[in-house]
């Protein structure tokens, strides 16, 4: 077998140790990129390595799984994993998520302590000298997140169990008043939110909304059953605003000049968009999203080098916008 192989079925067998419920034939064939009768003779092959391995009922189907993991001889770490894990924990902690970033700490501990004395004598160096010579990029400005562990902890306690939490809210029109929601996930950006719904007196759940972390006090857990709708996907949630503003989604159209053609080109603006590079250099960038305000704030950064085509509203609020900055900005007679 060659090394490409071993190391592919090496990391199957970790798919199989790490998944509770197993996996199917067919995910075993997606996870390593083969067809399903390439993936029969990998569990084969697997099995024979590992006869721990279990076949469980899953009617139609059948499901696979490694119990009680893997042992430790084929779950080193490289010294490439190790640099990443505490370079992730320091960008972390200088973007203002500490608990976060302890958190991973406390794995990078874990995995060193639970690794043999000889392969951490091999890869622990060079760790370190990776973890000298790379960083990240300054932290950029912006709003600093919020970063409570108690009130992080707490929420993260209700979606786990299911409950119902409420808090006072300074913000939104109600400012200060209580609010009881269902709890739906948290997002992590440039500010932290968590995305729920509110609570009616008849114990209607209301369409989910945003609600900043820096902004909730008095946090308890109720003793109340409420979930998310089970078609509820919070990455897809996230995935339809420009930024954090949810509104109505809209059709976008930009247009690059041809010499900001290549910067368009490597621009990920949304996750739904396509480009057309055209006759003359220029390239148009489509994509669905709603937030338009954040959108505006960064189309000024490209200056007269990207031009929006629509929406119209989109043409007006970056008119708008650049209007007031003009009359806080203008200078007076005589100043």
């Amino acid at each position: 077998m060659r090394h490409e192989k071993a190391e592919i079925l090496l990391k199957l067998a970790r798919s199989l140790a790490a998944s509770a419920e197993g996996l199917t034939l067919e995910e075993m064939a997606r996870e390593a990129g083969v067809g399903r009768r390439t993936a029969e003779r990998m569990r084969d092959a697997i099995w024979a390595l590992f006869p721990q391995m279990e076949e469980v009922a899953d009617p139609p189907t059948k499901r696979f799984r490694i119990p009680q993991g893997l042992d430790g001889l084929f779950q080193s770490p490289s010294a490439e994993e190790l640099a990443e894990l505490s370079r992730m924990a320091d960008s972390l902690a200088a973007g203002g998520a500490p608990s976060r970033a302890e958190a991973l700490r406390g794995l990078e501990k874990k995995i060193r302590s639970a690794m043999r004395s000889s392969a951490l004598r091999r890869v622990g160096p060079d760790a370190e000298a990776l973890a000298r010579a790379e960083t990240t990029v300054a932290v950029q400005a912006g709003p600093r997140p919020a970063e409570d562990p108690a009130l992080i902890g707490a929420l993260r306690q209700a979606i786990m169990a299911l409950k119902a939490v409420r808090f006072r809210y300074r913000g939104g029109s109600r400012r200060g008043v209580a609010r009881e929601v269902v709890p739906y996930g948290i997002m992590f950006g440039r500010a932290n939110y968590l995305v729920a719904a509110e609570l009616s007196a008849e114990g209607r759940q209301g369409e989910p909304r945003n609600y900043r972390l820096d902004r909730i006090e008095a946090l308890e857990v109720l003793d109340r059953p409420a979930c998310a709708p089970e078609d509820f996907s919070l990455p897809d949630y996230a995935a339809r605003s420009f930024g954090i503003y949810q509104g109505e989604v809209e059709e976008i159209v930009l247009e690059a000049a041809p010499e900001a053609a290549e910067d368009a080109l490597g621009w990920r603006f949304h996750p739904t968009q396509t480009m057309e590079r055209k006759a003359d250099g220029s390239v148009v960038v489509r994509f669905w999203a709603t937030g338009l305000l954040e959108l505006a704030w960064h189309l000024f950064t490209w200056g007269d080098r990207l031009r929006v085509v629509r929406p119209e509203a989109l043409r007006r609020l970056m008119v708008e916008e650049l209007e007031r900055a003009l009359a806080a900005h203008r200078l007076g007679p005589g100043e």
